[in-house]
């Protein structure tokens, strides 16, 4: 009679284990000089170095990628979502004004396999990299029944650290400060499910390069920014969009009017529309239609941020103005407007 183990009840304990020596490298080239290494402790250690921050607050975060997943399972392609499972935490810990500190991710799959885990963890690793943080630590967990052996789904964890007198929360945002907005790389990691609905599996296929590329990571464009001027607000233009994630940071009374021809819209976004026949509202509301990120400044300090952002060639757009309104809290003009009209006061009385 066979003997009933673990791994017979599909759990191989041994190849968890070849797969972290496998990955090893990959968290080791995160690590900066904070990280602890202890092999003998459960948990990740990082040393918050005290002497840089007068009254440090800790800023976090947790996210996934969503069912931009099924499109890379399908497709075999597992190099890009981990840099999105990064993004879609780091992004929103900066819209704090935070620092990124460390990182850690959960893995859930039906079976273990190792070349297509370890694709995922070296584009988590190349995100926290990007990012500035370190990996410190993760979960891959096995769990057959659950999954089937060729699904995985990602979470991950971000932890960064803020000065408390410097929390951005919006609440400087007053009439008459200018957004900016920084450039997507395509979608990054939201609508997928009605892209799903939209593209065939062979459209998907046809598009994989479009679809798959991995959401911008902004903390270089950000820290930068935060170090020169005063951000009274920031926007990661995620699940909601325009209409929920940039009016999320509004005082009361605020309302913002975006001019959404102000910046060029990648053509993806204009491909899944015309399939979908999807109205324009519904698109500004599901996807970030090219921007990924929204700062909110001051206008007297907009020439100075435009000028330092051109010398560090980082591409953004002017993108609308905030208004005093009791009752909007967001207008969307779908019209050719020049950029001058909309920061004209003329403009600001007609909308």
């Amino acid at each position: 009679m066979k003997k009933t183990t673990y791994k017979t009840s599909g759990v191989d304990i041994d190849k968890a284990n070849a797969f972290l020596k496998v990955i090893k490298g990959d968290a080791a080239s995160t690590f900066g000089g904070s990280v602890i290494q202890r092999p003998g402790a459960f948990g990740g250690l990082f040393a918050l170095m005290k002497n840089q921050y007068r009254d440090p607050v800790l800023v976090s975060s947790t996210d996934g990628v969503g069912t931009k997943l099924l499109i890379a399972q399908a497709l075999d392609k597992h190099d890009t979502v981990g840099i999105d499972l990064v993004a879609m935490n780091v992004n929103d810990i900066l819209c704090v004004g935070a620092k990124p500190l460390f990182f850690l991710d959960y893995i859930a799959c039906g079976k273990l396999k190792i070349n297509v885990l370890k694709d995922v963890i070296k584009g988590i690793a190349a995100g926290c990299r990007q990012a500035g943080c370190s990996l410190v630590g993760g979960e891959t967990a096995e769990m057959p029944g659950m999954y089937r052996p060729d699904e995985y789904d990602l979470a991950g964890f971000a932890v960064g650290v803020v000065e408390k007198s410097k929390i951005i929360d919006g609440s400087a945002i007053k009439t008459g400060d200018q957004v900016i907005g920084l450039p997507s790389t395509g979608l990054h990691s939201n609508g997928f499910s009605l892209v799903r609905r939209v593209l065939s599996f062979k459209e998907q296929k046809k598009y994989a390069k479009e679809l798959l590329t991995p959401t911008k990571i902004y903390a270089k464009e950000v820290l930068g920014l935060l170090e020169r001027f005063s951000v009274h607000g920031m926007a990661h233009i995620t699940g909601g969009a325009f209409y929920e994630k940039l009016t999320k940071i509004l005082p009361k009374g605020k309302c913002v009017a975006v001019d959404s021809e102000s910046w060029p819209v990648p053509e993806i976004f204009h491909i899944i529309q015309n399939k979908g026949k999807i109205e324009k509202r519904e698109m500004f509301r599901t996807f970030n239609m090219g921007v990924g990120m929204a700062l909110v400044f001051d206008p007297k300090d907009i020439a100075a941020v435009c000028s330092y952002l051109r010398k560090k060639r980082i591409k953004h757009y002017k993108i609308g103005n905030v208004l005093s309104d009791p009752k909007r809290r967001i207008v969307m003009q779908h019209r050719k407007v020049q950029m001058r009209m909309l920061l004209a006061p003329a403009f600001l009385k007609n909308i």
